[in-house]
């Protein structure tokens, strides 16, 4: 039976914290007629998520598109925060014990983000995560992405995947039949994850069991 996958999400799942969200609101808001309402408008809308968004980042750009700033502008504005990640301009934290749980899970593990390599590698240095997964797939195109990566997986492998967006994150995993854990996240009407925790560190001893059993083929 093939080793159990863990496959998980970066921003907002493994990487914590509005520091990258607010970094990005910043950057757009060079384009803004008032860069301070721009950026207190997100932070605000950051506070009390509401289902018309799928995440902070989409956050962002709903508010920018409310002051006419398009589509280049937004590129441009994520493409200059996102070389700040994780740095005092855009601070980002970690699940307590996550660290500890990768190192000594015995499974396969992945990252698998739809954010582009730039600082990844200084990141995950920076939250003790260096090193700690088996492969990392950035500009992941989720969910085509990650339904392609899951069909390139040997058939019968177990599969458990975590984030904080269903439809990007675990739909693709979920409509296989293969475990789903949701962490956080804004609301969704069509989430139905096997786990559900407000923080990471919360689902870790679930993905510890999850694991424990996926591997019982292999102890009998």
């Amino acid at each position: 039976m093939p080793r159990p996958v863990l496959i998980f999400d970066f921003d907002g799942t493994v990487a914590l914290g509005d520091g990258p969200l607010l970094a990005y609101a910043r950057a757009v808001a060079a384009h803004a007629a008032s860069a301070d309402a721009l950026v207190s408008a997100v932070a605000a809308r950051l506070a009390e998520p509401s289902g018309d968004a799928i995440d902070g980042y989409d956050v962002v750009r709903r508010v920018a598109e409310a002051e006419g700033i398009g589509d280049d502008a937004l590129a441009a504005a994520y493409t200059a925060s996102r070389a700040q990640l994780g740095t005092p301009d855009a601070p980002v934290a970690v699940a307590a014990g996550l660290a500890e749980f990768l190192r000594t899970t015995d499974a396969e593990r992945l990252l698998v983000t739809n954010a582009p390599v730039t600082r990844l590698d200084e990141a995950l240095a920076s939250l003790g995560l260096a090193g700690l997964f088996d492969r990392i797939v950035t500009d992941a195109a989720k969910p085509a992405g990650l339904e392609a990566l899951l069909d390139s997986l040997e058939a019968g492998t177990p599969v458990l995947t975590i984030g904080d967006v269903w439809r990007n994150d675990l739909a693709p995993a979920h409509a296989r039949g293969h475990a789903t854990a949701l962490v956080g996240g804004y609301p969704d009407p069509a989430a139905h994850p096997t786990y559900r925790a407000d923080t990471l560190d919360e689902l870790l001893p679930a993905l510890a069991q999850w694991v424990q059993a996926a591997r019982l083929p292999f102890s009998a």
